[in-house]
């Protein structure tokens, strides 16, 4: 069946990857005889005619409405998925659009018995009350029999219009007119929003995650209950939370004790975070480093989804166990002793990001199930341009989506979805480590410690020399013109 889906105009790139995520999530593909899902590469999409794609307005093929209805009330970027009665440039292409739509489609929604709503919404323009109720009332050659209910209706419907006045909407000026009629099969909850707003939270830290990311990372890694999800960057549990939201059971790690143990005191911690929203708390947090996992050898496809933000080395750096003298073997490793253990702070050292994210993808293909979603985000420079071969990959992983997010005129980040799809062994575990080297020598020299931070923060005419970046060197609008 096909749908309109509108999306919220934010996030532009996150919208698509979501929607498909959690169609696999309520069952809108068949499974295999081994029970694994059977995910094509996309769904099937489609533009309104002259849209850009970033225009909010998206045809998507869904089997069903219960399968609609599900991915709009979770979605954190569907404003709502409609059954479309007709669309038109003009009133009159609407109006014989609706007409010719077919009435066994109609009439069980035109009843007397039943109450109805009309809202009329515009894209990018403030409709007032009274031509809202022109509008409105432009429709009545729709046989609406039942009775006006604008609280509680038993249907809703909407009048949809996006205008073609140029760059004042944030789209090309390639979008035309297009005005949509249809009855809503579901619409977005955003309720949480507010509910686990960073500003309102017990204990959050500077890299605490938003909470309309954390939760579209939760909806990447399909997070449901009966899933154990795992975060190794786990900090003060903002993901963590958001899995735990949807259902699922959750564990984290991070290298410093401090925050796993401590927090800023016994009511202010990670633990009373989840206690806040009245959620399951973690089944563990550890004080545990991404470069020496504490998993003992021979275990493997533990998690159903590794969930995590690694750390940059912009506003927080990466560390790894071992302290420079250590590292550098002029000191041997030591045995703390039995009365300091409590307090003992371990030494630790620089963590580059290349290496940080080799560890990462080692560690989810030894500890993902097959099938399992590894979901983390990757720091890119805007100067550059950005493909696919420029991401880290591994043998055991299938990238199924990559999306931008631009924090700053120079610095981006993609989130990246990879789902498993080899199982692991130490053959696949020698080619990643050679893949690596490939990656780090060829691709993203700037990842090394400290090259990322200079890059991002730097003056334009640092060392008097001017940026290759122009502002205007980067297309205004995001894709092609369609």
């Amino acid at each position: 069946m096909w749908f309109l889906c509108v999306f919220f105009h934010r996030l532009l790139d996150y919208r698509r990857p979501e929607v498909e995520s959690l169609a696999e999530l309520f069952g809108a593909f068949e499974p295999m005889e081994d029970g694994s899902p059977v995910r094509p590469l996309s769904l099937e999409w489609n533009l309104p005619q002259n849209h850009h794609i970033d225009s909010p307005f998206h045809f998507v093929n869904l089997p069903s409405e219960d399968v609609a209805r599900n991915i709009a009330r979770r979605s954190m970027l569907v404003k709502g998925i409609y059954e479309l009665w007709g669309e038109g440039i003009t009133d009159d292409d609407l109006e014989k659009a609706i007409r010719g739509f077919s009435d066994e489609r109609k009439l069980p929604y035109l009843k007397p018995e039943s109450s109805f709503r009309i809202t009329v919404d515009n894209f990018g323009k403030v409709t007032s009350f009274q031509e809202q109720n022109e509008r409105i009332r432009g429709l009545s050659y729709i046989p609406f029999k039942g009775r006006v209910d604008l609280r509680n209706p038993d249907h809703k419907f909407w009048l949809m219009e996006i205008d073609d006045y140029g760059e004042n909407n944030g789209l090309p000026p390639v979008v035309e007119r297009r005005i949509f009629f249809g009855r809503e099969v579901g619409a977005a909850d955003r309720k949480l929003l507010p509910t686990y707003q960073l500003k309102s939270r017990k204990y959050i830290g500077p890299t605490a995650m938003d909470a309309e990311i954390a939760f579209l990372m939760a909806n990447q890694g399909l997070a449901r209950p009966g899933k154990l999800i795992y975060d190794p960057f786990v900090g003060t549990g903002s993901i963590l939370v958001a899995a735990a939201h949807f259902g699922a059971m959750t564990m984290g790690a991070d290298i410093d004790i401090r925050v796993v143990r401590d927090g800023r005191g016994p009511d202010c911690n990670v633990w009373s975070n989840f206690e806040q929203y009245g959620l399951p708390k973690p089944l563990s947090l550890m004080r545990s480093d991404n470069n020496l996992p504490p998993w003992r050898s021979g275990l493997k496809e533990v998690f159903d989804a590794i969930i995590c933000d690694p750390p940059y080395g912009v506003r927080a750096g990466g560390r790894k166990s071992g302290g420079r003298k250590l590292l550098k073997g002029a000191v041997d490793p030591y045995t703390v002793p039995e009365e300091k253990r409590f307090n003992h702070i371990p030494s630790t050292a620089a963590y580059s990001l290349a290496e940080c994210v080799n560890d990462l993808l080692e560690l989810s293909a030894r500890m993902l199930v097959m099938g399992g979603r590894l979901v983390f985000f990757f720091p890119v420079l805007r100067e550059d341009v950005v493909t696919v071969a420029q991401f880290p990959e591994h043998p055991c992983f299938t990238l199924i989506a990559s999306c931008e997010q631009i924090l700053s005129l120079r610095y981006s980040r993609y989130l990246l979805t990879m789902v498993k799809t080899g199982h692991y062994t130490e053959e696949i575990s020698e080619l990643a480590g050679k893949k690596h080297l490939d990656f780090r020598e060829n691709h993203l020299k700037w990842m090394e410690e400290g090259n990322l931070h200079s890059a991002v923060f730097s003056s334009s005419d640092a060392q008097n020399t001017k940026s290759s970046f122009d502002r205007d060197s980067k297309p205004k609008y995001r894709g092609k013109y369609v």
